[in-house]
C-alpha cells in the first residue's frame, strides 16, 4: 500500500506560506500593526467612512508605532526593511485603505523625496517632525488637465530672487488639506521638472477639500492650488 502524504495545514492570511520567510523584527512589526488596526480601525472606520474624516489623533497614534518613514535611515529614523514596511501597508490596507494612504504618502512620497533629494537644512526641519506625527505632508504631481503624467505637466516655476513663484493646480493629493509641508512638482524655465518645498501659510497657496468621494473616504483629500 502506498503512504500518503499528510496535507499541509493552510493559513488563510498566509496561502503562500510567506510568514516562514519573514525575521523576527518582521514579524513583530506586523503583528503589532496587525493589532493596531484591529483594535483601533476596525471598530471605528465605518463611522469614519460614512462622514468623511480622519481623527487628527489617530496621526500621533501611527506616528507612535514610528510607522511614518519606517523605511528610511539617519534623522532619527527606525530604518526598518522594505520588507516590513510592505507588510505595515498590507496589514493598514485590510483596516482601511484610506489609513494606509495616509501612511504610504507621508512616508513613501513627500518624506521620501524630502530624504532623497533635500537639501540638508531641509531634511532637519522636516523629517523628524513628520516622523513623530507632528508636521503633515503631501506630494503634488497629479493635475486637473495633465493626471499624473509628468510630460504633461503644466505647473511652471519661474526663478526669482531669494526662491521660486509657482503657479498651477494639482488635484486628488491626498493629505493637502491638513498638511503642513507640500512637496510640489513643476517646470521650470528649461523645462525640467523639478521639486519644490512650500509650506502652510505661504502667500497664494490654498489646499481645498474634495467632497463627496465614493471610496477612500477616511482619507483628507484635496487640491493644491
Amino acid at each position: 500500500m502506498a503512504a500518503t502524504a499528510k496535507p499541509t495545514a493552510l493559513d488563510p492570511r498566509d496561502f503562500l506560506a510567506i510568514d516562514a520567510l519573514l525575521d523576527d523584527e518582521e514579524r513583530a512589526i506586523r503583528d503589532t500593526v496587525r493589532a493596531f488596526v484591529r483594535d483601533r480601525v476596525l471598530p471605528d472606520v465605518g463611522d469614519w467612512f460614512e462622514r468623511a474624516v480622519l481623527p487628527r489623533e489617530l496621526v500621533k497614534e501611527l506616528a507612535a508605532l514610528g510607522l511614518f518613514g519606517m523605511h528610511l535611515e539617519g534623522y532619527g529614523l527606525p530604518g526598518a526593511s522594505s520588507v516590513a514596511y510592505g507588510l505595515t501597508c498590507m496589514e493598514l490596507e485590510a483596516g482601511d485603505a484610506g489609513i494606509r494612504s495616509l501612511v504610504s504618502v507621508q512616508g513613501s512620497l513627500a518624506m521620501f523625496a524630502i530624504w532623497r533629494w533635500g537639501t540638508e537644512e531641509q531634511k532637519q526641519r522636516w523629517l523628524p517632525r513628520m516622523h513623530e506625527g507632528d508636521a503633515i505632508g503631501c506630494f503634488g504631481l497629479t493635475e486637473p488637465d495633465a493626471g499624473s503624467d509628468p510630460a504633461s505637466m503644466r505647473t511652471r516655476a519661474r526663478k526669482v530672487d531669494g526662491g521660486y513663484v509657482l503657479n498651477g493646480s494639482k488635484t486628488w493629493i491626498t493629505n493637502s488639506p491638513i498638511a503642513d509641508v507640500f512637496v510640489v512638482w513643476a517646470k521650470d524655465d528649461a523645462d525640467d521638472i523639478r521639486g519644490y518645498i512650500l509650506e502652510r501659510g505661504m502667500k497664494g497657496l490654498e489646499a481645498p477639500k474634495i467632497e463627496g468621494k465614493f471610496s477612500l473616504r477616511a482619507s483628507i483629500t484635496g487640491m493644491i492650488m
